[in-house]
Formats: C-alpha cells, structure tokens, sequence
C-alpha cells in the first residue's frame, strides 16, 4: 500500500463517513475520481497532499432541492454550492425544470417558471438535449435531474389552468419517459402553483406511474403547507401507494401561526405512511420561505422581503411593509402590483423547523433561488448552518448524523451510487472542513456572502475550492439513474 502513489493524499483528519458511525482518524487516499485507500498511510507518496490536521473530511454534501437548473451553465464554479461544500445538485424540482421546454419569442415563462429565467433559458427540447448541454459544458459539481409536471404540462396543453385531457397526459407520459430514458431520477410537482394547481390526483398518478415504471421517484412540493397540510400530505401518500414509487416531501413545513406545533403530527403521519411504502422528507434550516409573490403566503407572514420585481427592480431586498409606506397602499396591494417577482416569506416556527430537521429521514435541501436578485441566504448559507447552528451550537443532533443527513440519507432515497460515502471505491467527493469555525455568513441583508470554515471541496477526484477560491476545474457529471 505504502509503494503506490495517490493522486491526493489527505493526511491526519477525522473522518466522517457519512453513514452515522462515530469520527476515527485517518488518512485518505484518491486515485482518479475514486476513493482507492482509507487508513494509515502516513508513508505514503502522492502527487498532490493535502494535510488535514483538525479538520472534518467527509463526504461532499448532496443538495437534494435547488432549483440550479440555469446555474449550472451560467456559473460554472458553482461557487453559491461548492463554497458550504456541496459536491451534487438535483435540479427540476417543484414542478420546475428546464426541459422539455422551447418557448416562442412572443411568450414568457409562467410564474414559477420564471424562477430559472427567462424566455431565452427555455431552449431545451428534450432532456436528452439538456443532458448533453451537462456534458459538453461540465459545472464544477454533479448534477442529478427530475422532471417537472409544471413544465411537462406546458408544454403538453394549450391551457394549464384545468385538468389534462386523456390526450394531454399521454403526451406528458411520453414526455416524462423521454425524460427517464435520458437519465432523470423521477418527477416532480408543484401542486401550490399555476400551472400545477389544476391538475388532478388521476392525472398526477397517471403521470408519475412512468416514472415508477423506470424506478424513478416522486418529489412534490404539496398542495399546502398550511391550514390543508393533512390533506395535502394524504394526496402525496396515496399517489405513492397507487404507483408505488418512493414519495419525497419537499422541504416540509408548516406555514402561517395557527399552524406552528403541527409537525409532530405531520412527522407521525410519515412516519405512518412509512409503513406501507417508502416515504422521505428534505427540509432547510430556517423560518423563512421562498418563492415568487403570493398573496395567500402574503396574507399569513410576519414579514416579507422582495427578492425580486420586474415591475419595480428598485425595491428588490425591501421589506414590503416599507415598498407599501411609499406606494401609499396595503401591503396585499403592493405585493400584486410588484408581480411577476419573488419574495421570502417569514411564516414557520423554530421549534418546527428544529422539530423537522431532527426527524431521521429527513435530508437537507436548500431550495435556495440563484436567479433572486436579492436571494433567500439558504442559498449561500444552508449546509454550514446545519452543521455550525445546529449541531454544534444548538446540539439538536450530533456532527455525524448532520453529515448522514446531507450524504448517505440523501444519496440512499435519490438513488445515487457510490456517492455520499467515505468508502474504499466510492466516487471522490469530499470536503474538507473546520468543526469549529464553520457557520453561514449569509443573511437577510447580505445573502450572498460566502460560509465560513470551509477548507477544501473535491468533486471526482479534483479540487473545486480552495481557501476561499473556486479555480478553472469543472468535473461535474449527470447523475444518470
């Protein structure tokens, strides 16, 4: 073992597999994209060594809900992902994707399309055309990829805002097999908005069943996180018992004050509904939500920030109760009249959010929005604030089973393969990080500012941060199922 030269030795860390098992110390050894040597290999010679002497090295962070669909090709560092540690990205989710999406020069993408940008973003007819996109021009992280049913919809019926005809999901299920045949781990649906919002329970499960036909899974990001949650999660539970494919919740909530302490209840309810089929959750570490403007989300938060207006770029990063004071009206009004934009949304309790987040199946996920002009900062921010606030400051849970959450839980339910561990033979994504410094930089106010405490990130095998820098080094792949 000692003769052979590693390509990257990391010396003297503590390793944490990513599986929950207690930290040990120990040296790693890489050899292309995989991880060849884990052990005493203090003699050991290597090109490139890299010591790790009071740091983490664990597993590269898998963030199972973004919406990094433009991001990946219009800033290739992936610097908003690679600077907290993240190594791969799932990309589609809320219904939201890309493809298979072309759109005439005379039309705009529907909120919440618009999300990922604009009328020129939607230029990928296929996803097998989006996938090469991914290969010909790599970001610097692996990219897994859901279909959307919002973009499945649009692209299948000339009017979203009633059910599908029978003809209309059978060009959806072609669409969706398109989709899996080129790779997608599933499908995904945003049932809280437009182009969803319509679509029925029969729909929807004729739908996903191409997807459970391929071994794909179900994300949605459920009809309401609110007053209806139960009903809302009882739809997502059945269409999974129907097909039975895997259900993810998306970043599971409970939105507006008469709903705060309801977690304990919709935690029982997975938990229940994990005994008769596979079931998930992903959550992210704050109270506040994100997503384009909504007067119902309005109607129900403390206080809301505008991220984002095309009528009024101005006001981007204003609370709105100051955007209502000088537009002289309520601020149900000036939310609509700043539409299309986005918003974050202060409308969840702590003690839900740490409630969540502790639960054993829950993954972490930043649905953080890089289009935002003035961003939620869980898209800077999310996975050293779980691991700095919350394990260590708060101790809601241990060092090990925060990395569990964002490595092997994640790569178990997504389905992605020798990933998500410190194994002999795993893929070389790994981070490299200080358990006493690490912490989110990015706030409200400055949401973009990059975390603190990450030393070195490596995606196959390369160094894709460094003390602060991104480098030239892309060599991210798709996540083919």
């Amino acid at each position: 073992m000692i003769d052979r030269v590693f390509d990257i030795l990391i010396k003297d860390g503590e390793l944490i597999d990513g599986l929950g098992t207690p930290r040990y110390k120990s040296d790693l050894g890489i050899e292309k994209d995989k991880i060849v040597a884990i052990g005493q290999l203090s003699h050991a010679k290597a090109r490139k060594t890299i010591n790790a002497k009071n740091l983490i090295v664990s597993p590269g962070f898998i963030d199972v809900h973004t919406h990094d669909d433009n991001l990946i090709f219009h800033d290739r560092s992936m610097k908003p992902k690679t600077s907290q540690g993240v190594t791969s990205v799932i990309v589609g989710n809320c219904g939201i994707s890309l493809a298979p999406l072309i759109l005439n020069k005379d039309k705009v993408p529907p909120p919440p399309q618009d999300l990922l940008g604009d009328r020129e973003s939607y230029i990928y007819p296929t996803f097998a055309d989006y996938r090469t996109s991914i290969e010909k021009r790599p970001p610097a992280t692996n990219v897994g990829f859901l279909a959307g049913h919002g973009t499945l919809r649009i692209c299948s019926m000339t009017d979203t805002n009633r059910p599908a005809k029978s003809s209309e999901i059978d060009k959806m299920q072609y669409l969706l097999a398109e989709s899996m045949n080129s790779g997608g781990m599933g499908i995904s649906t945003g049932l809280i908005y437009g182009p969803n919002k319509s679509a029925s329970l029969d729909e929807i499960t004729a739908v996903t069943e191409v997807a459970a036909d391929y071994d794909g899974i179900y994300t949605t990001h459920m009809r309401d996180e609110g007053e209806h949650i139960n009903e809302a999660m009882e739809e997502a539970f059945l269409i999974g018992q129907r097909t039975s494919i895997p259900v993810i919740i998306s970043h599971h909530k409970c939105m507006g004050k008469s709903n705060f302490g309801r977690s304990t209840d919709t935690l029982g309810r997975i938990n229940h509904a994990k005994m008769m089929h596979t079931v998930g959750l992903d959550a992210y570490p704050y109270t506040a939500a994100s997503t384009v403007i909504i007067p119902e989300m309005v109607a129900i938060s403390e206080r809301v920030i505008i991220t984002w207006s095309d009528t009024h770029p101005d006001f981007s990063g204003h609370d709105l109760d100051y955007i209502a004071n000088k537009m002289k009206c309520r601020k149900e009004e000036a939310a609509a009249a700043l539409i299309p934009g986005g918003a974050i949304y202060f409308l969840m309790s702590e003690s839900d959010v740490q409630n969540i987040l502790k639960h054993p199946d829950t993954m972490i996920g930043s649905d953080g929005l890089p289009n935002d002009v003035h961003p939620h900062p869980r898209l800077w921010g999310t996975f050293p604030r779980v691991i700095g606030h919350y394990a260590r400051d708060i101790g809601i849970f241990s060092l090990e089973e925060a990395i569990r959450k964002m490595t092997s839980l994640s790569a178990s339910y997504f389905k992605i393969k020798k990933r998500g561990e410190l194994t002999p033979g795993s893929y070389a994504d790994v981070v490299l990080f200080d358990p006493t410094t690490i912490k989110d930089a990015s706030t409200y106010e400055n949401p973009k500012a990059p975390a603190i405490g990450i030393h070195k990130v490596i995606v196959n095998g390369q160094v894709v941060f460094d003390e602060g820098k991104t480098g030239h080094k892309r060599p991210g792949i798709p996540l083919l199922k």
